[in-house]
């Protein structure tokens, strides 16, 4: 099962505001930033769309001019301001939603408590043509994690986030990045098509997806940076295959 699925570059958001609050984990990007990035993409010719869609057009050999776009955490911020960047721009995102902290706050982080979306802003973001992943039920740490805690964690926060949509979700994401073979094991287990960590790129098979952090103040240029180091990254991790 772990056989490398070379992507295009995915970009790492969390959350979309124009508050103007302490952010000292470097969360939030302004929405108007998110609108340069997006503008950015389209002079470049490409497209961003939600991860289950690029791996599906990876599939059938058609993923040459795709980005993908993630936002982890499900904040309500990212139905007020990213969808409306996202409509504008004719692009689509994966929110990743902590399943058992909706319409609650980010509780696993110090510092500054931002909501999290309700079951009815899930299921507006659905209806918004975009897709809903997992992000675990309490955003654990799962490298390291008691098979109890992996089958909770990864196949609850599924059947959760299924009855809220009456509907298949096929992604998920790693909280942090933590995710060891037990983990991705447990993510196959649960009937997820594809999942994604943060900026390692081995394996990179089809549920350890490598992804690009973008900053609270990533210029256009970073996120050229950005694409091009993933090439970089990605031509050497498959050299050592």
């Amino acid at each position: 099962a772990r056989v490398r699925l070379p992507l295009p570059p995915v970009l790492m958001y969390h959350s979309i505001s124009p508050s103007a609050a302490p952010d000292p984990h470097r969360l939030r990007v302004h929405p108007d930033r998110l609108d340069r990035h997006l503008r950015l993409l389209r002079r470049l010719g490409l497209r961003g769309v939600s991860l289950t869609e690029l791996v599906r057009a990876a599939d059938r050999g058609a993923a040459a001019g795709l980005v993908g776009l993630t936002f982890d955490d499900g904040y309500t911020d990212f139905l007020d301001f990213a969808v409306p960047v996202l409509r504008r721009h004719g692009m689509t995102g994966t929110v990743y939603v902590v399943a058992g902290r909706l319409g609650g706050h980010n509780e696993w982080d110090t510092g500054p408590r931002l909501a999290i979306m309700d079951a009815d802003q899930v299921r507006a973001v659905a209806a918004a043509g975009q897709e809903v992943g997992s992000h675990t039920l309490t955003h654990a740490r799962l490298a390291g994690a008691e098979p109890a805690v992996l089958a909770a964690e990864v196949g609850g926060s599924r059947r959760v986030l299924e009855d809220v949509l009456q509907a298949e979700v096929t992604g998920f994401c790693y909280p942090y990045g933590s995710y060891d073979e037990a983990a991705a094991d447990a993510v196959r287990a649960a009937g997820y098509d594809n999942a994604c960590v943060t900026g390692d790129y081995s394996p990179g098979d089809r549920v350890t997806l490598p992804r690009c952090y973008v900053s609270p103040r990533d210029t256009r240029a970073h996120v050229v940076a950005r694409l091009a180091r993933h090439a970089v990254r990605l031509r050497s991790a498959s050299s050592r295959d």
